[in-house]
């Protein structure tokens, strides 16, 4: 099932079901929570009920709507740093790595962005506010989690990153945390329509040129890892968002980097769960 966030002719954003072009707006039983996260606590209870709605309720159109990132989780955004071995190394020759002493991680790197950075598929990624010149884009797989830190589903995350800040105060969450820089969507795609998610493929294209295509099967740390590693310490809830790293072919793995620009498109997309594109002003 691909679930949504969507707002409609300037109403309240709203939850429901993608089927096609059409949207099946779950708000046709009042008794379902309105967020996505609420939703997601439900587990198997809610998604019979709305596979039940599916089957009757109205729709609408998809384009009648507006997508927003389809989860607003109730903690960071979770986010792992140097999790395919070739953006690793390219990540520690880049000059921009003031933190790591292995350039191939032995544990889980994480960190999170702030929910204040939160956006959807086609807002704007306000890259002319970094006064540093050096944002950077990380096209990645985003695993949502339901109860007991269980892989509810996924969905694509856009770790778009302030390289200079990240270099600066030797950690990752300023220099990723900024307004508008993380762009998630477009749905989240339940755990069962995805049969093996090892086979997915990560790729990002920058005005059109593919830039980065790895298979998620290349992650250092796998999805399981990386939950254990994180709720070691941390109460993982319903609707927790993990991103799980990006591959090689980021802008600062170039020479000279190839940053953002106002005027850039960037377009992350992953089979079976959309494109999530946005533009940079």
């Amino acid at each position: 099932m691909k679930l949504i966030t969507f707002t409609s002719a300037g109403a309240a954003s709203a939850i429901g079901i993608l089927d096609g072009d059409e949207v099946v707006p779950l708000a046709a039983d009042p008794s379902l929570p309105t967020t996505m996260a609420e939703f997601v606590a439900l587990g198997t209870q809610g998604l019979e009920r709305a596979a039940a709605l599916q089957a009757t309720a109205s729709r609408i159109a998809v384009d009648d709507v507006r997508l927003l990132a389809p989860i607003r989780p109730r903690n960071n955004v979770m986010c792992v740093g140097k999790n395919y071995a070739e953006h690793a190394q390219e990540f520690n020759s880049s000059g921009f790595d003031a933190s790591a002493k292995q350039a191939v991680p032995a544990a889980p790197v994480i960190f999170t962005k702030a929910l204040s950075s939160l956006v959807g598929p086609g807002d704007e990624v306000r890259v002319s506010d970094d006064p540093t010149a050096t944002s950077d884009y990380e096209g990645e797989l985003a695993v949502v989690l339901g109860a007991d830190a269980s892989v509810y589903g996924y969905t694509i995350v856009n770790d778009v990153t302030i390289r200079e800040l990240q270099k600066r105060h030797v950690q990752f969450f300023i220099g990723k945390s900024a307004a508008t820089y993380c762009p998630m969507g477009p749905v989240l795609v339940t755990a069962d329509e995805i049969a093996d998610v090892g086979a997915l493929r990560v790729q990002t294209r920058i005005n059109g040129e593919l830039r980065q295509d790895a298979p998620v099967k290349d992650l250092i740390f796998d999805i399981a890892q990386l939950i254990a590693a994180i709720s070691v310490v941390v109460r993982l809830e319903a609707g927790d968002v993990i991103s799980t790293g990006t591959p090689a072919g980021v802008g600062i793995g170039f020479t000279p980097p190839r940053f953002l620009a106002p005027g850039s498109h960037m377009e992350v997309t992953i089979d079976g769960i959309g494109t999530l594109a946005n533009p940079c002003i």
